[in-house]
């Protein structure tokens, strides 16, 4: 089977096999042996700590391939300058996409209605950690000490330093040159590593998803069954009409071969709920399936996994509505339009990891005077949804890529089309 296959196997005995271990878990008279062995051992040990040390294995390699690809791709750029103009192009279609995104999701939120009716219990309560300002944020981004941004996934740093490091290699002659092949040495050497781990996917994603299931089941789906809907229908949408619409008009390539190639990477996504982790797999899908040139790929995706939350976008929408109706508060026009900038720009330096869009939503809470309390009532729903809005996080990300590929003149437009010998992520042909 491919790795496609594999890991659609897996979602679905995890599922399966994790929800029949959280009803058997919920019995009061089970035998004490047996939930030991279901819940210490198995959901709760073995098959958590597999699921950790797997989501580890990939995020150890986000750094030094963001880094070593961007440095690549910088220091071959024959006119330099253009990295401005790419620069430009990337961040406006991002920040455009994203505020398509949360459009759309008040605007359906508003006809569903999905708050209405809900009443906060009494004893729920979040404690958000403290909002970094915006300056703050900007000023970040430019590194002091490199080697600690890379210590600490510091993601928008580690890509200024690669930047200024491709751009003095490049203009440094021959010794640029040799240093030069040297990172392509190790960028394919990295690459032969990402394949290494998706031979072990499948397993990853098994253990990954049965602790989820076993810990939580399906009850808080059943309570908050509108809000999800809504959440999930505008992610669809997204994902599948306007991304395509998108690159339909600016890139002029088929909607159809790229959601068929983004499919693999999309499935895994959604099993990591993470974006960073996902990282080495989404770069080498673009570069080896969809022909996008590793001076695209490598700028534009790794920056697209730090400040392009397109689906945590869409929750931030929604869950804003969602929560000004369960305590029957209304928001004006001037309110929806403070979410929309606030949550466009609170993407900017999120980290993407599982659950940080709580984080941000009770900024843009606090932005329109709304109480944080309220996320309370969604974080039951939370991983299930933060699965689903990474897969379109990815493919935003590599839908972008494509487009600024296009642009530059670097998309390998024949590899993009060709659907008969597409590379398996797993490094045998499909």
């Amino acid at each position: 089977m491919t790795l496609t296959t594999r890991i659609l196997v897996a979602m679905a005995l995890a599922g399966v096999t994790g929800a029949i271990t959280y009803h058997l878990l919920a019995m009061p008279d089970l035998n004490g042996s047996v939930r030991y062995v279901l819940d210490d051992l198995l959901a709760s040990g073995l098959f958590a700590l597999i699921g950790k040390i797997f989501v580890a294995s990939l995020k150890v390699l986000v750094v030094p391939l963001v880094f070593v690809s961007l440095v690549c791709g910088v220091c071959h750029l024959s006119d330099q300058s253009s990295l401005g103009r790419m620069s430009l192009k990337t961040i406006v279609l991002y920040l455009a996409t994203t505020a398509i995104a949360i459009s759309a999701a008040m605007t359906l939120a508003n006809i569903v209605n999905p708050g209405v009716g809900i009443e906060l219990e009494a004893e729920a309560n979040f404690a958000p950690p403290q909002a970094v300002p915006l300056l703050d944020v900007l000023a970040n981004i430019f590194p002091t000490n490199p080697f600690q941004a890379m210590a600490e996934g510091n993601m928008l740093q580690v890509i200024v330093f690669a930047i200024l490091v491709g751009l003095a290699i490049g203009r440094s002659g021959v010794p640029g040159e040799r240093i030069g092949k040297q990172f392509n040495d190790w960028n394919d050497v990295l690459m032969t590593l990402v394949s290494m781990l998706m031979n072990l996917a499948p397993y990853g994603v098994f253990a990954l998803l049965f602790s989820l299931f076993a810990s939580k089941g399906l009850g808080p789906v059943q309570e908050l069954l509108s809000y999800m809907l809504t959440v999930i229908t505008v992610l669809l949408v997204h994902g599948l009409v306007f991304y395509p619409i998108i690159l339909r008009m600016f890139s002029g390539m088929s909607p159809v071969i790229f959601l068929r190639k983004m499919w693999p990477v999309q499935m895994f996504a959604f099993s990591t709920a993470s974006s960073s982790a996902t990282l080495p797999v989404t770069i080498k899908n673009a570069e080896q399936n969809l022909g996008v040139g590793t001076r695209s790929a490598s700028f534009v995706l790794p920056l697209g996994a730090t400040i392009n939350m397109d689906g945590t976008a869409i929750m931030q929408g929604v869950a804003t509505v969602f929560i000004a109706q369960a305590f029957g508060l209304d928001l004006s026009m001037g309110d929806y339009l403070l979410v929309i900038a606030t949550a466009t720009l609170a993407s900017i330096g999120t980290a993407g990891v599982p659950g940080v869009g709580l984080i941000t939503l009770s900024m843009v809470l606090q932005q329109v005077g709304l109480p944080v309390e309220g996320i309370a009532l969604i974080i039951g729903v939370d991983r299930l949804l933060d699965m689903i809005r990474t897969a379109i996080n990815v493919t935003g990300d590599t839908m972008v890529s494509v487009v600024i590929a296009k642009s530059e003149g670097v998309l390998n437009e024949q590899r993009y089309m060709d659907t008969t010998t597409q590379v398996s992520l797993d490094n045998k042909e499909a």
